[in-house]
C-alpha cells in the first residue's frame, strides 16, 4: 500500500477538491432522504402476530407507544444453529442507537423466521439486549421479501428473482396512525450499507474495506466471538 507522497499544499489541494465532491454527496444523499420519506404508504392488512420473551405479540404491539417502527428482518433459517454472520454483523451496531432512536418516536425489533428458543440462545452469547421475535407461525418473512416458501421462488430487492435461498436480508419501515398501520419503506442487498457503522468508518481509511482480492465481499466477518480462532463456525 503506497500512495504519492505530496507537500502540504498539494495534500490540502487534492483534500478541498475531493471536500467538494464530499459536500455534492451529501447533498444529494439529503434529496434522496427527502424523497425517501415522501413515499406513499401502503395499508398492512395482515394482523401478523410474532412470539416474543412475553409471549405473543402483534405487529402492532412492536411499536412499543411509538407511531414508527422500523424492523431489522435478520436471517436465521428455522433449521439454522446460530444467526448468519453477515446480519450478526450489523446487529453488533443496533444496541447504541436504541435510546436515540425512542427519542425520535421510533421503536426497533429483529425479525427471524428461527423459532424465539434459538433467537434468545443466541442473543444471549452475542450479548445483544434488541428486541428479537420469531415469525415461525406467520408468513410475515416472506410477503416483505426476505424469505421464499418451500418450493417457490421470490422477488428480492423488486427486481431479483430468486429460486434458491431461504433466507435473505432487508429491513422494513412501518407507520401508525388512528387509520391503521402503514408499510413506508423496505431496502435489502446493498441498500443496508449505510447501517453499518463498521463499513462507514474503513471507508475512511486507505485500505477501504481492503475485501477486493476475497474470495466473496465479507468472506472475511466472523461472528464476534469467532475472530482469532482457528476454526471459524
Amino acid at each position: 500500500m503506497s500512495n504519492p507522497i505530496v507537500s502540504h499544499g498539494e495534500w490540502l489541494k487534492a483534500r478541498r477538491e475531493l471536500l467538494a465532491a464530499e459536500k455534492a454527496f451529501m447533498q444529494a444523499r439529503d434529496n434522496l432522504a427527502r424523497q425517501r420519506q415522501a413515499l406513499p404508504w401502503e395499508r398492512v392488512e395482515m394482523n401478523y402476530s410474532f412470539l416474543g420473551t412475553k409471549g405473543s405479540v402483534t405487529l402492532d404491539g412492536l411499536f412499543a407507544g411509538h407511531s414508527q417502527l422500523v424492523i431489522y428482518h435478520f436471517m436465521f433459517g428455522a433449521d439454522w444453529q446460530q444467526g448468519c454472520k453477515s446480519c450478526s454483523f450489523w446487529a453488533d451496531h443496533f444496541d447504541g442507537m436504541l435510546p436515540h432512536m425512542a427519542a425520535r418516536d421510533v421503536a426497533f425489533a429483529c425479525v427471524s423466521i428461527a423459532p424465539l428458543e434459538k433467537l434468545l440462545v443466541f442473543k444471549k452469547r452475542m450479548g445483544w439486549r434488541f428486541d428479537w421475535v420469531s415469525s415461525e407461525a406467520n408468513s410475515f418473512n416472506a410477503d416483505f421479501g426476505v424469505s421464499r416458501q418451500p418450493g417457490e421462488p421470490f422477488i428480492y430487492n423488486y427486481d431479483r428473482l430468486l429460486v434458491e435461498a431461504g433466507e435473505m436480508p432487508g429491513l422494513s419501515v412501518f407507520a401508525r396512525n388512528e387509520d391503521g398501520i402503514f408499510h413506508t419503506y423496505s431496502c435489502y442487498a446493498r441498500g443496508l450499507d449505510n447501517l453499518n457503522t463498521t463499513y462507514q468508518f474503513l471507508d475512511l481509511v486507505p485500505k477501504g474495506r481492503d475485501e477486493s482480492g476475497l474470495p466473496y465481499t465479507m468472506s472475511w466477518v466472523r461472528h464476534h466471538d469467532r475472530y482469532g480462532r482457528e476454526s471459524h463456525e
